[in-house]
């Protein structure tokens, strides 16, 4: 048991699914696992633990944003042993011919947060991601016809930007999407070396205003975690 996570020792795989919403957490349990059991509910951020294809796999929620993601990432390589750490959640797109309901792998995370030029001094540090969960997420892909894209995204402290058209810089320079927390995820994994991939969809694009209700970011993302649990 650790501070944000009530779970015994051994109640928690190596491979853990780490979504945002505690919710997503709880739809993926339930329609992706067997014999899922729910081994968290502190802070309300639910985790589970069950099998996939006879593979026990974890799934635990993490909140938005860098040091949420942290908190829960941490605890679970140093306290329960995760070995591998793969982020589903969703993006918002910062190109035009990347859609809503699209598949995104990121390969590396650029971010406006501070907490690496803290660590690092200021200094930049790059969070790139493992190189074979990333080519066993494009295998799988391939594999099963699930078109994506991979590159660079950004990790974002903001959410609500006060400059609706902020994003073109990024975009410019090639950076797909805009989410909260593979940046740290990333850079948390290789500390502790060991295994992190960031599997995201395209919730919504600040190119063209498209959006996903609500209600379908919670439940519509399936090739998202297809991919994911391919990849372990």
């Amino acid at each position: 048991m650790s501070v944000h996570i009530q779970a015994q020792k051994g109640e928690i795989a190596e491979n853990v699914l780490l979504p945002g919403d505690p919710l997503r957490a709880k739809w993926i349990a339930e329609n992706f696992l067997e014999d899922a059991v729910c081994y968290n509910k502190v802070r309300g951020m639910l985790g589970y633990t069950g099998t996939y294809k006879g593979n026990k796999v974890s799934v635990q929620a993490t909140g938005m944003g860098i040091p949420s993601a942290l908190i829960y990432a941490t605890e679970l390589i140093t306290e329960f042993g995760a070995k591998k750490l793969i982020r589903v959640g969703s993006a918002g797109s910062y190109q035009k011919d990347l859609k809503v309901n699209d598949v995104v792998l990121a390969m590396a995370a650029s971010s406006n947060s501070g907490f690496n030029k803290a660590k690092f001094q200021h200094a930049d540090f790059a969070p790139t991601v493992d190189f074979e969960l990333f080519m066993n997420a494009v295998k799988f892909a391939k594999t099963n016809d699930i078109p994506f894209r991979a590159g660079n995204v950004l990790s974002s402290d903001i959410f609500y930007e006060e400059n609706d058209l902020g994003y073109k810089k990024w975009a410019d320079y090639g950076v797909l999407c805009v989410e909260m927390e593979t940046a740290g995820l990333y850079t948390v994994a290789a500390k502790y070396n060991v295994q992190a991939l960031s599997v995201l969809t395209v919730s919504d694009s600040l190119v063209t205003g498209e959006h996903l209700p609500a209600k379908e970011r919670e439940q519509s993302f399936s090739r998202m975690v297809e991919i994911a649990l391919g990849s372990i």
